[in-house]
């Protein structure tokens, strides 16, 4: 459950954080009329994020055997790929969307026509992103937790996530939005390198990936660290647990989360730049 808090928490308040800004702007403006067709472009891409995950995890979950694992694998190593490429865009642009968003909004007024459908898609667009990556991240997190529990914490999550984006914006309060992204850009890397052992891990069942060396060591006698238990599975899917994992497993997790964390925390080439330039100053 806390995994799918920690994961809705952090995509849902880039989605409640869009809203609120063409929200805010569509007032600001003094168009409120237009405050009706960006709900509805909202509404509709989550409908399209629920239906979507909805038919990936029926489709999956109708597998047996080692297709079933090899589509754990796929949707595994798909999150780790789409997570690791949203961690780092947000940080480079999460400065710019307020204006990007104000400027499609504008784009849409001035080319007339059907307004009203041009702000409607415009939401549609920029929620649905996020709906979708939400999607697939909470699909790849159930690999290993009970689907409820997943549900649950995924909701808790996005209840939290809109109280921030309402405090940001329309509260008129500010959040340290830099420390929050790179908290929660932390822990989903920590997420993404479980979900790179667990791809490993599934592949090594299936027989598709060899090992050198299996059971590097072996915790199955303490029961609360398997995945029988509710500590177990948290740990399996929050950092990717496995009581008695191969070398492969271990190395996996450990090159991706060093190398991303590294690559995470450095400053953008365009910070470094300015740092030297005061410097020099």
């Amino acid at each position: 459950m806390l995994t799918a808090l920690l994961i809705m928490l952090r995509e849902g308040f880039e989605a409640a954080l869009v809203v609120a800004i063409v929200y805010a702007y569509i007032r600001r403006i003094d168009r409120p009329e237009l405050a009706v067709p960006m709900w509805q472009g909202v509404a509709a891409a989550a409908a399209l994020s629920v239906g979507v995950g909805i038919v990936v995890h029926l489709t999956v979950e109708s597998l047996e055997g080692n297709a079933r694992l090899l589509a754990f694998a796929a949707v595994s190593m798909l999150a780790v790929v789409v997570l690791t490429w949203m961690i780092f865009w947000m940080r480079s642009q999460a400065h710019r969307i307020k204006g990007e968003l104000q400027g499609n909004v504008d784009q849409a007024i001035a080319a007339g026509g059907d307004v009203r459908l041009a702000v409607m898609t415009v939401a549609f667009l920029a929620v649905a992103r996020e709906g979708l990556e939400a999607a697939l991240f909470l699909i790849a997190a159930a690999t290993t937790e009970d689907g409820w529990a997943v549900l649950v914490g995924g909701l808790l999550g996005l209840a939290g996530a809109s109280v921030l984006g309402f405090l940001v914006v329309l509260g008129g309060r500010r959040l340290p939005m830099r420390q929050f992204f790179t908290v929660t850009g932390l822990v989903l890397i920590v997420f993404a390198a479980g979900l790179v052992s667990r791809t490993i891990l599934w592949l090594q069942a299936t027989g598709d990936l060899g090992t050198v060396w299996n059971n590097v060591y072996d915790l199955t006698a303490y029961p609360w660290l398997t995945v029988n238990t509710e500590t177990g599975k948290f740990l399996a899917a929050m950092f990717g647990w496995d009581p008695r994992p191969s070398i492969e497993q271990i190395v996996g997790y450990l090159l991706y989360l060093g190398t991303v964390s590294w690559l995470f925390l450095r400053a953008p080439k365009a910070a470094r730049e300015r740092q030297k330039v005061a410097r020099a100053a």
